[in-house]
């Protein structure tokens, strides 16, 4: 799993914890569902920490929280 697909799934298992829909989400953080849409699908190359940030104040928790997750812990070296 690369960092992208990381994100991507953390958002996914966020919103069921909150029990919203990606959409919803979109609403919540004022985000494009464009925006939403791109990340979860894999077509953003990079979300950028500002849109990373405004899904957590939309989720109601801080970047600390969105990161702590075993996901990232685990991720494969980008770089080699």
């Amino acid at each position: 799993m690369n960092t992208r697909e990381a994100v991507a799934y953390r958002i996914k298992e966020l919103c069921k914890k909150a029990g919203i829909t990606p959409n919803a989400l979109a609403y919540l953080a004022a985000v494009p569902q464009s925006t939403i849409k791109s990340i979860l699908n894999g077509e953003s190359q990079n979300p950028g920490i500002v849109t990373i940030k405004k899904l957590c104040d939309g989720l109601e928790i801080d970047l600390k929280e969105f990161f702590h997750s075993d996901i990232f812990v685990l991720l494969d070296q980008e770089i080699q």
